[in-house]
């Protein structure tokens, strides 16, 4: 490294790692004041050429850490990386980034104001460590079903609740708001919107994170909320280059997933490899739109599918370790730029093939720049080195992903500005404004699917509900909405797999109330609340059955002749619901997919675009 460069680097590191006041008011660190404002690719090619070759390799990698503060000593961490503490991963491995989680096993989510702590105290330690560069902190946050980051946060509907709607300003919308509260405790990159067309209504894994099974529809969802994550309030900081980098920004990388479409996969690549007979023309015409969208818009990265897609690379790999498909496909004919990342390598899909020291080789072989989640981290880093120093990976191609890495840092603001403050995080999260746009998205999405016996609007108020079905938390929360607006309602969960015994428990129930709502979720796969549904029925009472998760339940055969949809049963939706079904708001929603008769798929019972209302 020459002197010049030293003293750089050396001086960006120090307004890294100066306090949070004055870090945020500093100029493009490593640039003097009167120099002329250089480009992102010059100010990434300066910090690569600074890098080791085991830094280089730590940037391509995004991990999983434990605990809820980085220097919070947990056991998992000995476990997974030989270390004690969230802090001491980040400096052993360089890493480029992590990822945050809200499972039992790897929770890092408490409050709003604990995540702000926890994210500052991982930039410090990326800035500690030999590269000296702030990480991406990532999280899954699509909203609805896939929310990291819950309440007191605000919480938005699935996609497919939102194109419901049919409001592609409420959808840049959403992904702002989503944006906004994740930039503020420290996330910078959100694993979302999902590009995925739907056209599988067995889908087991996509599903209403989908926002239609129409590709021109879900392209127009998908652009919008691009823009919402990306584009909305990134004004330049005091004192920086306004050539559109190094900007401070209350928004966050977004990343349409996942290429090259998981939309028609009849399993889950969570535990096993789909595989997708689409033609290549098929491709083009359905999963190709919304990724086009996406580029279009300017999306930051693209995650891969772990999907086999026999039209477009007959090898059998999954399209993670598919050149033909990420090179040729993505960057030769699609033209993308941008970050390409791996979906989680910790999944069974893209390790039925391929052993963990083989799979991160081949994925940089096959084009992809950031690995998410390898199953063993060290194993996986080592995999890359050796490759290199053997000659099977070159430091070129290394150095290609990383400046991809560090020019995406750049754009984003997370090299200039990698800190937020605790003390203003809840000024910007879950505030009424953006409560009060989620509850009006989830107002618009409700769709009343059938109404053939009359039951809504109901003629008066019921003094008295039953919500069974599924969901032990969703039927006490639909419940508690519903008696907040005036009907005497109480719950009764019987699950997806309802036993005789709940059955009957559930009819005695419904014999004294003057109204029954079921909640159902995958009808199709758990067929027995079916005979919920026919029993409640021949009780005589008025019964509304809701498809609370894919609309897709109120195809099935069944006694039931009112089905309203949510697709979702996120705080605000099931406020919509019970709305709707009072008659304090009148159904809205839109059907973004064609219903199928049931397992039938080729005869349609409700067309897209079908929607009652009255």
């Amino acid at each position: 490294m020459t002197t010049r460069t030293a003293h750089a680097r050396h001086r960006r590191i120090h307004a890294l790692a100066l306090p949070l006041a004055g870090l945020l008011t500093l100029a493009v660190a490593g640039v003097p004041a009167t120099a002329q404002p250089v480009t992102a690719d010059a100010e990434a090619q300066r910090t690569l050429r600074g890098l080791t070759l085991e830094q280089k390799v730590g940037q391509l990698f995004v991990t999983w850490v434990n605990g809820k503060s980085a220097d919070e000593v947990n056991a998992k961490n000995k476990a997974d990386f030989g270390v004690d503490t969230p802090a001491q991963v980040i400096e052993k491995y360089h890493l480029g980034g992590v990822i945050y989680f809200n499972n039992d096993s790897r929770d890092n989510f408490d409050d709003p104001v604990q995540v702000a702590k926890l994210s500052n105290g991982l930039q410090r330690a990326a800035i500690r460590s030999g590269a000296h560069i702030p990480l991406q902190i990532a999280t899954d946050q699509e909203g609805g079903t896939v929310t990291r980051m819950g309440a007191p946060a605000t919480e938005l509907p699935n996609a497919m609740a939102i194109s419901a709607g049919r409001d592609t300003k409420a959808a840049q919308e959403a992904a702002r708001i989503l944006g906004h509260e994740l930039r503020a405790v420290g996330i910078n990159q959100d694993f979302a919107p999902d590009a995925d067309v739907n056209s599988n209504p067995a889908n087991p894994v996509i599903g209403v994170r989908s926002f239609s099974g129409r590709p021109e529809l879900a392209s127009q969802y998908v652009g919008a909320q691009v823009k919402g994550f990306q584009d909305s309030a990134d004004e330049p900081s005091a004192g920086k280059s306004t050539s559109g980098w190094g900007r401070r920004s209350e928004t966050v990388s977004a990343a349409a997933k996942h290429f090259p479409g998981h939309g028609d996969a009849a399993t889950d690549s969570h535990h096993e490899l789909p595989r997708i007979d689409r033609s290549e023309a098929s491709w083009r015409e359905t999963d190709v739109p919304p990724f086009k969208a996406a580029i279009a818009a300017g999306i930051d990265s693209i995650m891969s599918a772990h999907i086999q897609f026999p039209s477009l690379d007959p090898s059998g790999e999954p399209a993670t370790l598919s050149k033909p498909i990420l090179t040729g496909k993505l960057r030769g004919e699609l033209g993308y730029r941008g970050v390409v990342v791996t979906d989680s390598l910790s999944m069974d899909a893209v390790r039925e093939l391929h052993t963990d020291a083989e799979i991160p080789v081949l994925a940089l072989k096959a084009g992809i720049d950031q690995l998410l989640m390898p199953v063993n981290l060290d194993l996986a880093i080592n995999s890359v080195l050796d490759a290199v120093r053997k000659g099977e990976l070159t430091e070129k191609r290394i150095d290609e992903s990383v400046l991809r890495v560090l020019k995406l840092k750049l754009k984003r603001g997370i090299l200039t500005s990698p800190f937020v403050d605790p003390a203003k995080v809840m000024s910007k999260v879950g505030v009424p404004a953006n409560l009060a746009t989620a509850q009006g998205i989830a107002d618009r999405s409700v769709t009343a699917i059938r109404n053939d016996g009359g039951v809504l609007p109901l003629a008066q108020q019921p003094a008295k509900t039953l919500v069974t079905g599924w969901g032990v938390s969703t039927t006490t929360a639909l419940a508690s909405k519903l008696t907040a607006h005036g009907t005497q309602a109480t719950a009764l969960q019987t699950g997806q797999t309802p036993t005789d015994a709940q059955i009957a428990q559930a009819v005695a129930a419904a014999k004294n109330v003057d109204l029954v709502v079921v909640l159902t979720n995958n009808v199709g796969t758990y067929p027995l609340q079916g005979k919920l549904l026919q029993a409640l029925n021949d009780t005589g009472k008025p019964v509304v059955a809701v498809a609370a998760q894919i609309p897709y339940d109120a195809g099935y055969e069944n006694p039931v002749k009112t089905w309203l949809a949510t697709y979702g049963y996120i705080t605000p939706s099931l406020e919509a619901l019970a709305k709707v079904i009072l008659g304090k708001v009148k159904p809205q929603g839109k059907l973004p997919v064609d219903v199928p008769a049931g397992k039938d798929v080729g005869t349609v019972k409700y067309p897209f675009g079908h929607g009652l209302t009255w």
